[in-house]
């Protein structure tokens, strides 16, 4: 395994852990699970950013594009509730 020293993925991880963190305490303070997913989406995106500094990106290729797929379906998942939620409350 060969790290490679990646300036834009390393910020790139920490800006997904400061997302990661506040889905989090968003979901568990105010229980928006649109808040959660996208958590949970920017954390599969820092997953995909370490395995490319760790040099895994080739041979993990299938995995990192399941993952950055899986997070951007998560993404448009939690835009969907946002949306509908806001009909919800339009009706009442």
């Amino acid at each position: 395994m060969v790290v490679v020293p990646d300036l834009v993925s390393g910020i790139n991880i920490v800006l997904c852990l400061i997302i990661v963190i506040l889905g989090i305490l968003i979901y568990t303070r105010k229980g928006e699970i649109s808040a959660l997913l996208i958590g949970i989406a920017f954390g599969l995106f820092a997953i995909s950013h370490i395995y490319s500094i760790l040099g895994l990106g080739t041979s993990w290729e299938g995995a990192l594009i399941t993952a950055r797929i899986c997070g951007y379906i998560l993404i448009v998942a939690a835009l969907y509730l946002v949306l509908t939620k806001g009909d919800q409350k339009s009706d009442d």
